[in-house]
């Protein structure tokens, strides 16, 4: 692996285990690599290496978690629409799919299903006007974060702060010049 992660490392791509870039696979000299499509066109590797592309298959605790069409994964996910305060989306299955949560549970809405027809508060609905600012939060470590790909959107009264401060940043040992450092 150190042979693999010194090749990766000329290309900016982080080599270190802990930070989920790369990953152990199935078999010996075999490893998972998170980089774009177009840091693969660049890399150029020494006799006897091969690149394979490698999707995650779909995962069952990915959101929404019922959702069989779209096939998402942690890594392959998307394209979503995130809802904002007074935009109206068309009620489909699809949509349903995506947005009934936070129609009911964040915005109070009781919502049904009879015979194909979708009731939101006992009345036949065709459109629904989002009633609050929702996030799609991310994590910065891939493949160990739990995060909005897991749960969905974020109502904006679930939102009690701001990033301010880099409390710690580590790269093979704490990066000084970071620590207690304003975001920007």
């Amino acid at each position: 692996m150190k042979f693999v992660g010194d090749i990766l490392a000329n290309y900016g791509i982080h080599t270190r285990e802990e930070q989920g870039d790369i990953q152990p696979n199935v078999g010996v000299n075999n490893f998972l690599v998170n980089i774009t499509n177009e840091e693969k066109s660049n890399l150029h590797l020494p006799t006897g290496y091969t690149i394979q592309d490698y999707i995650r298959s779909p995962e069952s605790e990915i959101f929404p978690y019922y959702d069989t069409t779209t096939h998402w994964s942690a890594d392959n996910f998307g394209p979503l629409w995130v809802p904002k305060k007074g935009a109206t989306i068309d009620l489909t299955p699809d949509n349903m799919i995506r947005y009934q949560r936070c129609i009911q549970t964040y915005e109070g809405n009781t919502v049904e299903n009879q015979n194909g027809k979708i009731l939101i508060n006992g009345k036949e609905a065709t459109t629904y006007t989002f009633k609050m600012n929702y996030y799609w939060m991310m994590g910065d470590n891939r493949h160990n974060s739990l995060d909005s790909r897991y749960w969905g959107f974020v109502p904006e009264d679930h939102v009690v702060g701001k990033a301010c401060l880099i409390w710690l940043s580590w790269e093979d040992g704490p990066r000084w010049k970071r620590i207690f450092t304003a975001i920007k």
